[in-house]
């Protein structure tokens, strides 16, 4: 297991785990959701509407597929300051990025 070897980077995931299945949600453009150069900045309160994280979340994803960025068995950081509702929006992302194969 990766988790024997430390000092190696971990085997990129080719598949969901059995207990996981990805799942295809249709949603609807959220006016305003650009980034600007610190990211996007909105108010927590915007980010806990349904759907309007993971939006933004799989438009980086598609963004980077199509600027040619192998995402597929990439490593993903995920980080915040830790103020409310970070936990589940780590959590919301590190799924996604499951689904998109990272």
């Amino acid at each position: 297991s990766d988790l024997d070897n430390p000092g190696k980077a971990p085997s990129a995931m080719t598949s969901l785990p059995a207990d996981m299945k990805a799942e295809s949600v249709a949603t609807t453009v959220f006016e305003g959701q650009k980034p600007g150069t610190s990211g996007l900045r909105k108010k927590t309160r915007e980010f806990m509407k349904e759907h309007y994280l993971e939006n933004f979340v799989q438009s980086v994803f598609n963004a980077l597929v199509e600027a040619n960025v192998q995402v597929a068995g990439g490593t993903l950081a995920v980080g915040g300051d830790g103020r409310f509702h970070n936990k589940v929006a780590c959590q919301t992302i590190i799924k996604m990025a499951v689904a998109n194969g990272v």
